[in-house]
């Protein structure tokens, strides 16, 4: 009678393990900055509706109530529908990239980056003045220059990290990719370990 060998305890995990291991931590992440983006929220609208700024870091940073119908710095003002159909689209992207997901620092950015658009997405399908075209709820005001909220500061937090991640070569599957004169060459094909970063 034949028997299956266990598996060593030293074996590297297997890919499909691996990738739904690093999707349900994104998904945790964004539910968490969602959870915290719209608490928030909720706070700001009952403590600073009729309130003058608070400061928090003296005039640098100060807590005030404003309602965007546009995106970051207040652009696009009057295309609220064409940002939220454009929130829906980096989503359906970050969701479909995910499946291919190798990588911790990509799975930490795109759940930073999806927490942060649904918060803003929440906003934008539910608030007045209504669906879809919801003005979203800023309170952080950074010296004057411009007014956001904790989804904002997820996806600043995101892009960076995407960035990071591209520059070093990191790709969504884990794989380090560096260019060699005209060529390219894939470490993980090569014996190389995926990203841990």
């Amino acid at each position: 009678m034949s028997t299956t060998p266990e598996p060593s305890p030293d074996a590297p995990e297997p890919r499909a393990g691996r990738t739904r291991r690093l999707v349900g931590r994104m998904i945790v992440l964004a539910v968490l900055i969602t959870a915290v983006d719209q608490l928030t929220k909720y706070w700001a609208e009952k403590s600073l509706g009729d309130q003058a700024p608070v400061n928090v870091i003296g005039e640098f940073i100060q807590f005030r109530l404003l309602y965007n119908s546009g995106a970051a710095f207040s652009i696009g003002t009057g295309l609220t529908w064409l940002l939220t159909l454009i929130v829906v689209i980096v989503v359906i992207v970050v969701l479909r990239a995910a499946t291919k997901i190798g990588s911790r620092g990509w799975a930490v950015a795109f759940g930073l980056l999806l927490g942060g658009a649904f918060g803003n997405l929440g906003d934008r399908l539910f608030r007045k003045p209504g669906f879809p075209e919801g003005h979203v709820v800023d309170f952080i005001d950074y010296g004057g220059f411009f007014v956001g909220n904790v989804a904002d500061i997820a996806i600043v937090a995101a892009a960076i990290m995407i960035a990071v991640l591209t520059l070093r070569g990191v790709g969504v599957d884990g794989r380090r990719h560096h260019a060699h004169g005209a060529g390219h060459r894939d470490e993980h094909d090569h014996g190389a370990s995926t990203d841990e970063a």
